[in-house]
């Protein structure tokens, strides 16, 4: 087997005789191991088996240029982006079979040596860092000059803008009618994605013992599905959202049901709220955004909502542990979250117990996000030119590299989706709830 020392003493050994590398074998001396798909070059050269039901092709120099600056998931991305490196054998909304076969590519960054036989070859102007696709927002130390600290309510509100502001009708395409950006929950691997997220807020409902006449409020509430559900069924809700557009289609949608004397989305940062004493809290995908310093604060501010004996359920994405850094990788801070962090459920659980909430039931949904992903990637693949003339071409490729890749994460438990329900005791540790679970799993 070729290592990746093998490869670079090659190019030292070719640098010494003055001999040029094809760009198929630039890239070789980039990557760790074997290449696992085919890779061709608009110079004609090529690598990796050339059966392979999958390839990349480079087709421009600006592609090598990506590569070779930014070696990893930063450089693919902005050359796939971009259109200068195409995948081949797979829709670009679905490009998860190529990702899998990729899953154990390693890149390196070249040597000094390596690095003047990379240069000679294909002339130092292709190693200097080049202006990325104008989809990639600012690295985090300039997005502190411009926007604030991290989590700071001006940054907070930029990130989600940057990720949920695209456009109502691209989301529409992908989400499908429930609107819903959120891991469903699957009674069957063959439901539907609408009755997969149905269940999703039945089971929150059922969890937090709602009826009619509660008191919900619902912080990082998207496009207010649950903010809906539980309006329909008698309870009275505020929603709390950091995106304009996501709170504007939510009042329109709430208008049209006619449950406008119930329910309420509005554009806050959810620390702004100001009503308490609410018989239940959800929250349900907006820890990934708070960040895990923040998390004595935001525990705190949802006890502080509850009324004593009211319930809490915290719904989002985790890592498996609690020990591996919290910030985002690359590509998706610069593409998809910008500050985004996790952490392990551990950590979570142990910060709302820390505040003094009770925790009364966890449990992981990993699976279950996973076939949410390859549903909404089935969506962006059946309305792939609708949604490039609503967004463009680039934006569109984003969303189906960042899908198909978490839908990968989640089946190899790179990430897991955990519920967390808790309550807010009284002052005597009264537990008022029944002895087993109450809800319907």
């Amino acid at each position: 087997m070729t290592t990746f020392k093998d490869r670079t003493d090659k190019a030292v050994g070719l640098s010494e005789l003055g001999t040029r590398l094809s760009i198929a074998e630039v890239v070789e001396t980039l990557v760790d191991g074997e290449i696992p798909v085919r890779l061709s070059a608009y110079d004609g050269s090529t690598t990796g088996p050339a059966d392979a039901p999958y390839g990349l092709e480079i087709k421009s120099p600006r592609g090598i240029n990506y590569l070779a600056s930014a070696p990893g998931d930063l450089g693919l991305a902005r050359a796939y982006v971009s259109g200068d490196m195409v995948a081949e054998g797979v829709h670009p909304g679905d490009p998860y079979e190529i990702l899998k076969a990729m899953q154990g590519m390693k890149f390196h960054r070249p040597s000094a040596l390596s690095l003047v036989t990379i240069a000679r070859s294909l002339g130092w102007e292709r190693l200097k860092p080049i202006a990325p696709p104008p989809q990639e927002t600012l690295p985090r130390w300039r997005r502190i000059a411009l926007e604030g600290l991290r989590h700071s309510k001006t940054r907070d509100a930029e990130a989600i803008h940057h990720h949920y502001d695209v456009s109502n009708t691209f989301y529409e395409y992908v989400l499908g009618p429930s609107m819903t950006y959120t891991c469903a929950v699957y009674g069957d691997p063959d439901w539907t994605l609408e009755q997969a997220q149905e269940n999703k807020y039945r089971l929150i409902f059922e969890k937090l013992r709602l009826k009619e006449g509660d008191r919900l409020l619902d912080i990082g509430c998207g496009w207010g599905g649950m903010v809906r559900y539980a309006a329909r069924r008698g309870v009275r809700v505020i929603g709390a959202t950091l995106s304009a557009e996501q709170a504007a289609w939510a009042q329109q949608k709430i208008a049209d049901e006619g449950l406008s004397e119930l329910a309420e989305v509005r554009y806050s940062d959810y620390r702004d709220i100001p009503e308490g004493e609410f018989d239940a809290v959800s929250s349900i995908g907006l820890t990934e955004h708070i960040g895990v310093h923040n998390y004595p604060f935001y525990f705190g501010y949802i006890k502080d909502k509850l009324r004593d004996g009211g319930l809490f359920l915290n719904h989002c994405i985790t890592r498996p542990d609690n020990t591996r850094t919290t910030k985002a990788g690359d590509f998706i801070d610069r593409y998809v979250f910008p500050d985004g962090e996790l952490i392990g459920s551990g950590r979570i659980i142990s910060e709302a117990q820390n505040i003094g909430l009770e925790v009364l039931h966890e449990e992981n949904l990993r699976e279950h996000y996973a076939l949410t992903l390859h549903e909404w990637c089935k969506n962006l693949v059946a309305n792939w030119d609708a949604c490039v003339a609503e967004v463009g071409e680039g934006t569109a490729k984003v969303w189906g590299l960042y899908m198909a890749g978490c839908r990968l994460g989640f089946q190899r438990d790179v990430v897991q989706l955990h519920h967390v329900l808790g309550v807010k005791l009284d002052a005597n540790g009264t537990w008022d709830v029944p002895l087993r679970p109450w809800w319907t799993p």
